[in-house]
């Protein structure tokens, strides 16, 4: 029995969308234990550390449930490297709830591991530790470097082995997020032409989202004007951070615009537009230079689950959807050149700083230059003379560093390391603290999260963290883990 003082959920998913989804009780393990617990987030949520500590294997493994806990799995459909899957949905995943915070935010709680579902696809629903603890390390370095994303509150062993790519300890992860709709969601049912229930989910995710819409005349172009905003700020964050997600199929993309699954992603080291780690990315599809066009290719994705909803006149919706697709585009154009400009310390709307910028990264690219370090080389330049990003950068810093203002130059490196990560999880840091874990030792993971929380700090001591692999690391690459 749980006590008294436990958190209770509510369940507007459950409640509002009925039908929408499958009821189905986690299976629980026999012998869960708490391995991480994220305090701080803990915290914001308005759920009690001390409490967690206490209870946390139990409810956190779905092995007991929360007071007003309705446990569900949803269900979506998406497109996956391009082909659609009518039916996917979670398939080891169980939506527990929503938390609201002390300031009224409301946010799932999703268990990642917590056994079959009907959407499990003859998988069996495990998750392995090291995807559990990548998850965990990634998604709240992501939100240090300040990108919206889902966020993980724990990670609890199950005492079971999982089989991968290696034999694993069981695991399962804590996800919280704004929610878990996606565009996946919309095609699902609009691929079964139950429009009342596409309609029913575009005003609950408008209620949810952006309320400030929830009433307007065209609820469905609200919703997709929205999605095209958000979705095109976050993949600009991604590109200016040298993020690659690595499956950005429809089922991945929330409605939101909050970055979500952490599987086969990884942060570029030498900058590359080409570059791809998801080994199953065979064809490059989801390549880091190829993420902008993607991002408006779901988007179109999304229009034709709304189509019907958009306007009777099939080629006034088109019209229409033109518009919001036209709307991600520019939306993304302004965002990624004003982070650009940002990591530069340009001011000002020069007409030249996209050729500027573009100039940079084809140099960079030319020398395999380091996409993190090379912004923060160039704010030291600026301070000092001797600090020198490399031979090859040279004709062109003397080039930027005209179109920099006469402010103190201070001042500009300031701004510049504001928004340049010193630190991001890299690969061969992040697989360092896999394999210890996978043994046992949580030290590493616990110093990398320490180190990540505060990614724009130069931390003495701690600059191997800073520093990209060495070549006996060899190519990086990444998986799925379902």
């Amino acid at each position: 029995m749980l006590t008294e003082d436990a958190p209770r959920l509510e369940n507007t998913y459950a409640s509002e969308l009925e039908g929408l989804y499958a009821a189905i009780q986690p299976e629980g393990f026999p012998d869960p234990a708490l391995l991480l617990l994220n305090e701080p987030l803990a915290g914001e949520l308005g759920l009690d550390p001390t409490w967690l500590q206490s209870h946390g294997p139990a409810v956190l493994s779905g092995s007991k449930t929360l007071p007003g806990s309705q446990p569900i799995a949803q269900t979506y459909a998406g497109h996956q490297f391009g082909s659609f899957n009518p039916q996917l949905g979670d398939g080891r995943a169980f939506l527990m709830g929503e938390v609201v915070t002390p300031d009224g935010r409301r946010f799932d709680l999703q268990l990642k591991g917590s056994g079959v579902t009907p959407y499990s696809r003859r998988g069996d629903g495990r998750a392995a530790l090291d995807s559990a603890v990548r998850e965990y390390i990634v998604s709240e370095a992501m939100h240090a470097l300040r990108v919206p994303t889902t966020r993980s509150l724990a990670v609890v062993t199950t005492g079971e082995a999982v089989m991968r790519q290696r034999m694993s300890p069981g695991a399962v992860l804590t996800r919280v997020a704004s929610s878990h709709l996606r565009i996946g969601t919309l095609e699902y049912f609009a691929a079964r032409q139950e429009t009342e229930n596409v309609q029913r989910l575009v005003q609950y995710a408008l209620r949810r989202h952006y309320p400030a819409q929830s009433e307007a005349q065209n609820p469905a172009k609200a919703l997709l004007d929205e999605v095209a905003k958000v979705q095109a700020q976050l993949v600009s964050q991604w590109m200016a951070l040298g993020f690659v997600h690595g499956v950005m199929n429809t089922d991945n993309v929330t409605l939101s615009g909050e970055t979500i699954d952490y599987g086969p992603c990884a942060f570029m080291e030498a900058y590359d537009p080409q570059t791809v780690f998801s080994q199953v990315d065979r064809g490059g599809r989801y390549a880091f230079g190829n993420q902008p066009g993607i991002g408006s290719w779901n988007l179109a994705r999304m229009a034709e689950a709304l189509i019907d909803l958009l306007d009777d006149s099939t080629e006034a919706a088109v019209e229409l959807a033109q518009e919001s697709l036209q709307l991600y585009r520019e939306t993304f154009a302004a965002a990624y050149l004003a982070k650009m400009r940002s990591k530069l310390g340009l001011t000002g709307q020069h007409e030249a700083h996209g050729e500027l910028i573009q100039d940079l990264l084809d140099v960079m690219k030319q020398e395999g230059a380091d996409y993190t370090q090379t912004f923060r080389k160039l704010s030291r330049s600026l301070l000092d003379d001797s600090s020198k990003p490399g031979e090859a950068l040279q004709p062109w810093v003397q080039r930027w560093k005209s179109h920099l203002s006469t402010a103190d130059a201070a001042q500009t490196a300031r701004a510049m390391d504001a928004v340049n990560p010193v630190y991001i999880p890299r690969n061969h840091r992040v697989e360092e603290a896999l394999d210890a874990a996978l043994q046992g030792d949580m030290g590493p993971t616990s110093t990398l999260m320490e180190v990540l929380g505060r990614p724009f700090e130069d931390q003495p001591g701690r600059q191997r963290f800073a520093e990209p692999a060495g070549a006996d690391f060899g190519p990086y690459s990444t998986h799925c883990n379902t």
